[in-house]
């Protein structure tokens, strides 16, 4: 069976019955903030046949990089070679796994893929656990496909990420052009256990990105859409930038937009550990 990975989720049935198809590449992309070394390990003791595992520090940031927060883009470049390395070329349908519900490093994949103009690539719905749910089968086996030469790209689309300039540029219009996916008492500035400042970006409204999803599955197109709306206020989602700690689940609320319909939404790259590395930058602390 052939899948279409040119929207955003892939349930597991249908990656299921694809398993085997040439043009299809699975990527694991488990990642642990806390722990640098648990995704891969875990990917090491058990994943899907054929999956190669992409590391959120190593392969999908870029820590060389001063000033643009915790995640730093990884460059075009390194990300083309990473991909040729894993076998993944222009012609492939990618899907892309975490360990439940497509937050953290396999929306982040997604994204960067997408910015490379690779539009055959889905996030697996339900993630890892939704496969284990459903007694679907799993190896230890490092079986990676080919390798092959570096994804042929000039660059990442520029266009479709959001600068620290013009989020500044941007302060004072109303609410509703910025959307922060950090958990609410983050937002807020009640506590703050990664970066230095606690508080937000001024007129930043919050959206957890685990408010995406129910019982580990994205939840429908249609309540998403409607709840997405009334946060928004009327901005077209192509102004709408979106932001988080470091890059990451930033992504997670753009996959949630694009599956609402809504699209063309950007990510702040540097989200709120980039904004803080300027301290001149201004902060905001409690409720939008």
């Amino acid at each position: 069976m052939t899948i279409t990975t040119a929207g955003t989720l892939v349930p597991v049935e249908d990656l299921a019955a694809a398993l085997g198809d040439p043009a299809l590449r699975l990527v694991d992309a488990r990642a642990v903030l806390a722990d640098p070394a648990a995704g891969r390990a875990a990917w090491e003791a058990s994943h899907l046949p054929g999956a190669v595992h992409a590391d959120l520090d190593r392969d999908l940031s870029d820590h060389s990089v001063p000033g643009q927060g915790r995640h730093p883009m990884p460059s075009p470049g390194d990300f083309a070679r990473r991909l040729g390395e894993w076998g993944i070329g222009p012609q492939h349908r990618v899907v892309v796994y975490d360990a439940s519900d497509g937050s953290m490093a396999a929306a982040r994949f997604w994204w960067l893929l997408r910015l490379l103009g690779h539009r055959q690539v889905a996030v697996l719905d339900g993630g890892l656990a939704a496969w284990r749910a459903a007694g679907l089968p799993e190896t230890a086996a490092v079986e990676p496909p080919p390798a092959l030469p570096p994804y042929p790209v000039a660059d990442f689309d520029r266009s479709r990420i959001a600068t620290a300039a013009e989020v500044e540029s941007r302060l004072g219009q109303a609410p509703g052009w910025l959307l922060d996916a950090r958990g609410g008492e983050r937002f807020r500035g009640e506590v703050e256990p990664i970066d230095p400042v606690a508080g937000h970006i001024p007129g930043a409204l919050n959206r957890p990105y685990t408010q995406n999803v129910d019982a580990g599955r994205f939840r429908s197109a249609e309540v998403l859409r409607a709840e997405l709306r009334t946060l928004l206020n009327g901005t077209d989602p192509s102004q709408v930038v979106l932001s988080c700690g470091s890059g990451v689940t930033a992504c997670h609320l753009l996959l949630a937009m694009e599956h609402a319909g809504l699209h063309g939404a950007r990510v702040y790259a540097g989200s709120w550990s980039g904004w803080i590395a300027d301290p001149s930058r201004p902060v905001a602390t409690g409720a939008a």
